[in-house]
């Protein structure tokens, strides 16, 4: 079975973060790291390139495969925000109404500006997120 392809390194979060070209989404991603650094209490480490992770889990899926992935995090892409881990939590629908501007993919909550979205919410869809994903997604 492949190897993920997203793994975790040794970059340093700030830089990665200090690089964003965009000023508004480099900013926001700043205040995500206290974010999502404040609600987990975990510290944040870079997942590939581009995304900034927040906990780990273990994954096992029935066909056998099975990797490591974070349990909440974010990328600041150039056309959003994408978090990860967020809308699989208890609640995440009831959250999603209440949340402000958003969309929504497969596994990703992508907003474009944090100030579009009520930070209450968000905190508490990290929190949840984060919850399930460690007690009911992580198989050790």
């Amino acid at each position: 079975m492949a190897e993920n392809k997203t793994q975790p390194t040794t970059a340093r979060v700030e830089e990665f973060l200090a690089s964003v070209e965009h000023p508004g989404r480099r900013a926001d991603g700043f205040e995500l790291l206290e974010l999502m650094h404040g609600v987990t209490g975990q510290e944040a480490v870079m997942w590939g390139p581009t995304i900034v992770g927040f906990g780990r889990y273990h994954y096992r899926y029935e066909s056998g495969r099975e990797g490591d992935a974070a349990a909440v995090g974010f990328s600041p892409r150039k056309a959003n925000l994408a978090l990860y881990g967020l809308t699989y939590g208890p609640d995440a629908d009831r959250f999603l109404a209440a949340l402000g501007k958003h969309k929504t993919g497969a596994a990703c909550l992508y907003i474009s500006r944090l100030r579009d979205v009520d930070r209450e919410i968000l905190a508490e869809m990290i929190r949840t997120g984060y919850r399930h994903v460690m007690a009911d997604l992580h198989n050790p």
